[in-house]
């Protein structure tokens, strides 16, 4: 595998969760592995007062602490680590940050190569740049320059536009990386490999084989200590807008002429376009939105969601969504794609289904099992095939049965996490797994109507914490006589889960 140039890595809001939970793990892996360059340096930024030591210090506590650690590899991993305290919001600020950033040029011979990653609130995401930009740091005249932006990328249509403009102001689009972790996840990646490696496959995955797909994202979890976050989101733009939509484009774009950004993204952009507009129609009678109601789970007393900390009483944010939407392309014509997410269901689980349309032949008609592919993104990450075979006995009556791949049979490979694999491909300059500006767009533009409907809904369904959600989300497939499948934490396991 090619290394990564020197480089520097800074990262504002460097004191804050997502660094410590996420990005310094996923360096010290990469780091831990012989992954990355052999001159590079973590900068870490923030208000808070620190020196490099007490910086270090910090980070390797928090390291000892959730991760398995070899003790030389931290300490030497922890000597790149380097922190400088600045007000973000202030521009002269910058000043120290730029000679900071000339003093590690020099110590890692980096060359000019930059990296900033905004590990801060989405209020940041428009001052930062502009104050880097003030200070030419985003200049390209020695060594590259790449912004991280984590999402959310805007609000709705509206503000996303505003966003991309700012960020536009100050950084080119090549230099723009959006980064959503699901994109990073192996299972993702590998739907492409799956679909277009296999000839077998490929051939059957358009609308003359499949009857319908579903994809599904549910957390068992409800809001825990994000309630006052989550209020102003709701299901729909924290999982449905960015996440789902990206798995969704993965399931259904054309082979990609190169395994590259541009022909990798345009491709994506392809099955946006081509997503049906959602109608009056569509958002009466095709969408479900649900929130989780108080419940009693195997003994355990599980809140409902206005009872959770900072969560208004009498909150219409939406913690499930169901939708029936369609893409309006040759291959995909008339073939529905039913997505769920929420929270509070009764299980973590993150995967596809691919039901492929029964066979017509009359021997075996309406008892015929059915053929599917699952998918599963996580947990238990691996591949399930359904088909019919012979039941033992007398006569030919068929019996469903399976055969699965799970990831972790191959225990010679080292699987990078999803932030190992973006962070590791932001310092190579590959952007193919982040998401391009006419991408966000066309998404939110799709999404905008529903984000419309919601702010004063005709419906509000309630389900019970720990169920698969309201009842009138398994309507949106009882009507066309198909069901969910119900996917528990063992991928082989199709029978009903509990928490």
């Amino acid at each position: 595998m090619v290394k990564p140039e020197n480089n520097c890595i800074v990262i504002f809001g460097a004191s804050g969760d997502l660094t410590h939970r996420k990005l310094i793990p996923a360096f010290y892996h990469l780091f831990a592995n012989g992954l990355l360059s052999e001159q590079f340096a973590i900068l870490g930024v923030s208000r808070t007062e620190y020196s490099d030591e007490e910086f270090q210090q910090k980070l390797k506590a928090s390291l000892m602490a959730n991760e398995k650690v070899d003790p030389q590899t931290l300490e030497e991993f922890c000597q790149r680590l380097h922190y400088q305290a600045i007000d973000t919001k202030d521009v002269e600020d910058y000043a120290k940050l730029k000679a900071r950033l000339d003093d590690i040029d020099q110590a890692y011979q980096t060359n000019g190569n930059t990296t900033f990653y905004l590990a801060t609130p989405p209020s940041l995401y428009s001052v930062i740049p502009a104050c880097l930009s003030a200070y030419g740091l985003n200049s390209e005249a020695r060594g590259w320059k790449r912004l991280i932006v984590e999402k959310p990328f805007g609000y709705d249509l509206a503000t996303a536009e505003q966003l991309d403009a700012e960020l536009h102001n100050h950084f080119l689009e090549h230099q723009i990386y959006r980064i959503d972790h699901y994109l990073g996840k192996e299972t993702v990646q590998n739907l492409l490999v799956f679909r277009f490696a296999n000839g077998m496959f490929e051939p059957l995955w358009n609308r003359n084989f499949i009857d319908y797909v579903e994809i599904t994202a549910a957390e068992f979890l409800g809001v825990e200590e994000r309630g006052g976050y989550y209020d102003g989101s709701g299901a729909m733009r924290d999982m449905f807008q960015n996440h789902l939509l990206q798995v969704l484009a993965m399931v259904a774009m054309e082979p990609p002429a190169a395994i590259n950004a541009n022909t990798m993204r345009n491709e994506v952009m392809k099955v946006f376009q081509s997503l049906q507009p959602l109608s009056e129609n569509d958002l009466k009678n095709n969408l479900v939105l649900g929130q989780y109601t108080e419940s009693d789970v195997r003994g355990n007393h599980l809140l409902g969601y206005r009872e959770e900390p900072g969560v208004a009483e009498d909150s219409r944010t939406e913690t499930y969504v169901g939708l029936k939407m369609f893409i309006d392309n040759w291959r995909w014509n008339g073939v529905p794609f039913y997505v769920r997410t929420g929270k509070r269901l009764p299980t973590r689980v993150t995967e596809v289904v691919i039901h492929f349309k029964k066979t017509p032949h009359p021997v075996f008609g309406a008892n015929a099992p059915e053929n599917k592919l699952i998918i599963r993104i996580q947990p238990d990450e691996g591949i399930l095939m359904s088909f019919g075979l012979k039941k033992p006995g007398a006569g030919f009556e068929a019996k469903e049965v399976s055969m699965d791949f799970h990831y972790e049979s191959l225990e010679e490979t080292h699987m990078l996490t999803a932030y190992e694999r973006l962070l590791l491909d932001s310092m190579k300059g590959d952007a193919t797994l982040f998401a391009r500006s006419d991408a966000v767009k066309a998404c939110w533009e799709f999404v905008q109507p529903i984000l419309d409907y919601k702010e004063n809904p005709e419906h509000l369904y309630g389900y019970a914490a720990g169920t698969w959600g309201p009842k009138e989300a398994d309507d949106l497939l009882s009507r066309d006589n198909r069901e969910w499948r119900f996917p528990c934490k063992n991928l082989a396991n199709t029978d009903y889960c509990e928490l």
